[in-house]
């Protein structure tokens, strides 16, 4: 079962996933895809399988970093299944691949009707918050070599691969750094 990569859909008692399966979609999350918008409306609810979402702040100056990210051990936009279809952050796929996708009232619906469901989202979004706070911690106390080393093991968990594509401007928006510090720590750690 394809929607079983997900491991918050995969640890779901079977009841629940089967009320779910007849809403869920396989889709591709192509790179760089914005799948929320702060402020905007939530329109799937994503639960990626080998695809990983970044949750970011996007700042005045046009920069944006990165707060917390989503694979295969969470879900994205999922508060929109607790009430209301408000995205509380922006969202950008960072890792091209697949997910299954719901759309909000058909998540909010199966909640209301299980509510194991629902308790299982508020405790992801509490981890969710819980990794942005960690995030504002090291960005503010740790060196950029120990910032990336730290995003470089969490991607690794997420992939499951050693290969990691995207740029190092890319991860240099991540980290809330200039690309110049990235190239440097990558040459250290290679």
């Amino acid at each position: 079962m394809p929607h079983r990569q997900n491991l918050i859909l995969a640890a779901l008692p079977a009841g629940i996933l089967a009320a779910l399966e007849p809403h869920l979609k396989i889709v591709k999350l192509p790179f760089a895809q914005l799948v929320a918008s702060t402020g905007g409306t939530v329109t799937n609810i994503y639960f990626p399988h080998d695809s990983v979402v970044s949750l970011v702040v996007q700042l005045d100056d046009g920069q944006m970093v990165e707060a917390a990210m989503v694979g295969r051990d969470g879900v994205v936009n999922a508060t929109s299944a607790l009430d209301g279809t408000l995205a509380l952050q922006r969202s950008i796929v960072q890792v091209a691949g697949d997910s299954s996708s719901i759309s909000p009232n058909d998540l909010r619906a199966v909640a209301r009707e299980w509510e194991g469901l629902q308790s299982l989202i508020i405790r992801h979004e509490q981890i969710l918050l819980s990794q942005a706070m960690q995030s504002a911690a090291c960005n503010a106390s740790h060196t950029v070599e120990a910032r990336m080393c730290r995003w470089l093991l969490r991607i690794r968990d997420l992939t499951q691969s050693d290969q990691i594509m995207l740029t190092q401007e890319f991860l240099a928006q991540l980290l809330g750094v200039r690309r110049t510090s990235v190239s440097l720590v990558a040459g250290t750690l290679q």
